[in-house]
């Protein structure tokens, strides 16, 4: 840690006060600077906080919010956020709930909602189904009628997490180190069916395998890569032939977008309150091991959220 003069909020920004800071994969990008856009230094990672409003527009100082910083900043004692990114949080929510539905939450609600367009029976895959993002979207797959949720991940606890999550069926991706294996554990889980919704962020033979496996009119949705390895070049043919959607989603472009983010997190708070959905918490730590932090998802031993104590007050 460091110490870095305080920001200051511009128009339209808010100065807030950080009480916890969420990780999320791509921090881990941004801090080897192979993310989707290049990074200059000095960099202070994070993009989710909750925190009390010091100053600036829009709302009463000491409010409550969790807030997107969008261009990092997070990983600090204060950091600024833009006006209409902070949701003001009443005391329904805990710090690290809040946090599990900023970014992994509207991400999951938009892999399901606009990019794969689930409909209600269909087969759903959801690979890194212990994650941030797997964890929420195996649970509103489930609320939202998915015939059948068919989960991936590595290690028993793992999958037992996600079916305890509402996944049907559970596979050990760890073990499968081809394509034509993981087509074949996704056919054999879906009863010799192929899936309808596939959502993707692994890459390589995940990626490939799952591309195979696709019953005609299925949908791939793409929300990362963290084998770091591309897939095979998808040929136009390949998709026609079975009538294939593939989609990329990257959460900034719904942010970018008025009211797509809230009526997201809107509806994700809704059904945390009526005990729908719960996301899963995975581990605290305090903002001077972040570093830890960023180990612990690379090496894939993490589940759920992960959470920095920034305050030292607990969670």
């Amino acid at each position: 840690m460091t110490d870095l003069d305080e920001p200051t909020p511009g128009e339209g920004e808010l100065l807030v006060e950080v009480d916890s800071a969420g990780v999320n994969y791509a921090d881990t990008h941004q801090t080897e600077d192979s993310y989707l856009v290049r990074q200059t230094l000095p960099f202070v990672p994070g993009s989710e906080v909750v925190g009390r409003v010091v100053s600036g527009g829009g709302l009463e100082p000491g409010t409550r919010v969790l807030g997107l910083t969008m261009s990092g900043g997070g990983y600090a004692e204060r950091a600024v956020v833009r006006s209409e990114l902070a949701f003001p949080l009443k005391d329904d929510l805990t710090d690290a709930q809040a946090l599990g539905l900023l970014v992994h939450g509207t991400t999951a609600w938009h892999l399901l909602r606009r990019s794969a367009e689930l409909h209600p029976g269909e087969t759903v895959v959801v690979h890194s189904a212990a994650g941030g993002v797997g964890s929420v979207a195996v649970q509103l797959a489930r609320a939202w009628g998915a015939g059948r949720i068919i989960a991936t991940a590595s290690g028993e606890a793992k999958l037992e997490l996600a079916r305890s999550l509402g996944a049907h069926e559970a596979i050990d991706i760890s073990g499968l180190t081809s394509a034509d294996e993981v087509k074949d554990a996704l056919l054999a889980a879906g009863g010799g069916q192929g899936p309808d919704v596939v959502l993707e962020m692994t890459g390589g033979h995940v990626f490939d395998g799952s591309l195979a496996a696709m019953r005609p009119l299925g949908r791939i949705a793409v929300f990362g890569m963290a084998s770091k390895t591309d897939p095979a070049p998808v040929r136009v043919q390949k998709l026609m032939k079975k009538s294939l959607t593939l989609t990329g989603f990257w959460l900034p472009h719904a942010v970018a977008q008025p009211g797509l983010l809230e009526g997201a997190l809107e509806e994700l708070r809704s059904m945390v309150r009526a005990g729908v959905l719960k996301p899963v918490v995975g581990g605290t730590y305090p903002l001077a091991e972040a570093a830890r932090a960023h180990e612990d998802l690379r090496s894939r031993r993490s589940t759920g959220k992960l959470v920095l104590d920034v305050s030292g007050k607990g969670l």
